[in-house]
């Protein structure tokens, strides 16, 4: 018995301090492993925050233009021809406000229920008053009565118009993602 823990004794003198050196070295790869991934995940999600901050401030843009476009003041000289009537105009107004909406649906993706829903609202706003002020005037009159009628209103309407709200809505929302990136 005696040589067999001799045997034993000199074995563990060697594997067990390959056994330490083994583990030890384990212990090291893997955390470095598990930086590195650390490290990739955190750049990755960086690259992701920043994509996703320009696809946000696209969005607004976007919106802030969509809002500037259906404004009264934008839309009807834009696409106001002499020799439309009222219902012509009418029908051109309601068109383009719908179907600038329509380019701009994906925006949603990238901007809060908040300020979507208020953009909805503004268009809805827009078609309801050209809706309005038409049904007062004859549909076969000349298209500059609408044209005047319109533009009236905008001009006396007390308090905020409708996209000057949205407006506000947007640009502090922009200015939030800008100061606090994605998150904002």
């Amino acid at each position: 018995m005696n040589s067999t823990v001799a045997a034993f004794l000199e074995i563990s003198k060697y594997t067990i301090p390959a056994i330490v050196v083994l583990i030890a070295c384990a212990v090291i790869v893997k955390r470095f492993l598990v930086t590195e991934v650390k490290e990739r995940q955190l750049a990755l999600l960086k690259d992701t925050q920043d994509v996703t901050l320009r696809l946000r401030l696209q969005a607004y843009e976007r919106l802030v233009l969509f809002v500037e476009r259906i404004h009264p003041r934008q839309l009807i000289p834009r696409v106001y021809e002499s020799g439309m009537t009222v219902a012509e105009l009418q029908a051109v107004l309601l068109y383009t406000i719908r179907s600038e909406f329509e380019h701009n649906l994906s925006q949603q993706l990238y901007v809060s229920k908040q300020v979507w829903d208020t953009v909805r609202g503004v268009k809805e706003q827009e078609l309801n008053m050209i809706g309005s002020i038409a049904r007062q005037l004859d549909p076969n009159a000349p298209g500059k009565e609408l044209h005047s009628r319109v533009i009236d209103y905008v001009m006396t309407v007390e308090g905020e118009l409708p996209t000057d709200i949205a407006l506000n809505m947007i640009s502090d929302e922009a200015k939030r993602v800008l100061s606090y990136g994605v998150q904002g």
